[in-house]
């Protein structure tokens, strides 16, 4: 198992919310080529009506699937509470915009931040399970949109500020617009492990190594703790091939894990560099 494999592994956990779509039994063929039928018949435009996009998707569902969703609706226009279950319902069947936009209807409904801020992230995580490249616009456009909502409630919510400018950064054409955002943040809160995560993953993408390496490590000074910088930058390395930098962090990564799997991967990784 590479450093890459172990940090896939390892960033399971902080996609808890996604699980469900994970081990969940998929939404049938028949159903999907329904929709997408549909879709093409009306002539929608995804990009600018996820709320017909879920209606398209309503109507696709095998009859006693349907009934569900018709059921949790019902209940949730009555109690709000229920739209955490109709939310699920769409986790589900691997329909993570879906439900996304669930909870964005919740928030309407609230006006609570927090609940701005748990439709935000929802939307912005749900990019990384669609098929349908086009819809990617729209969902980071809804998280930007939720986002905004909630920070006229919380406007000194840090977290939710860099989500924002993440969205902008890679969802949107106005890329500069995240960027700004975060050297803003980042003249008041150094110091955030959040942000130096954010602009340690941008630079990454946009193959600035040598400023990657410097995000990964100072993330380790504020953190120690937060050993999945190790991989990282051992990552980074390796495609450097630097082989005596790659093994030196993964050596360190090994020292500090208390995940007996990981550790033992880890280490037969380092023996293979060691004969390269």
């Amino acid at each position: 198992m590479s450093p890459k494999q172990v940090k896939i592994v390892l960033s399971v956990g902080a996609l808890g919310l996604f699980v469900l779509l994970f081990i969940a039994p998929k939404i049938v063929s028949s159903e999907r080529s329904k929709e997408n039928k549909m879709a093409s018949k009306a002539n929608i435009d995804f990009k600018s009506n996820v709320e017909m996009y879920l209606s398209i998707a309503s109507k696709a569902l095998e009859p006693s699937l349907k009934k569900q969703a018709d059921q949790f609706e019902k209940t949730a226009q009555k109690d709000i509470v229920f739209s955490d279950s109709l939310a699920r319902f769409w986790d589900k069947l691997k329909r993570p915009d879906l439900a996304s936009y669930i909870l964005e209807k919740k928030a309407e409904r609230t006006n609570k931040a927090a609940d701005w801020f748990t439709a935000g992230n929802r939307y912005y995580y749900s990019v990384q399970f669609i098929k349908d490249e086009t819809e990617r616009p729209l969902l980071f456009q809804s998280a930007i949109r939720c986002f905004k909502s909630g920070l006229k409630q919380e406007p000194g919510n840090i977290d939710s500020q860099i989500m924002m400018a993440s969205c902008f950064v890679e969802g949107t054409e106005s890329p500069m617009d995240g960027v700004t955002l975060l050297k803003e943040i980042e003249k008041k809160d150094s110091n955030n492990i959040k942000l130096q995560l954010t602009f340690a993953f941008f630079s990454v993408k946009s193959n600035q190594t040598d400023k990657a390496i410097v995000r990964f490590k100072k993330v380790l000074q504020l953190d120690p703790n937060y050993i999945e910088a190790y991989l990282h930058l051992a990552d980074i390395y390796e495609q450097m091939n630097d082989v005596n930098k790659t093994i030196e962090v993964l050596q360190q990564y090994a020292a500090k894990t208390t995940d007996p799997t990981a550790k033992l991967e880890v280490e037969k990784y380092i023996k293979q560099l060691k004969l390269k």
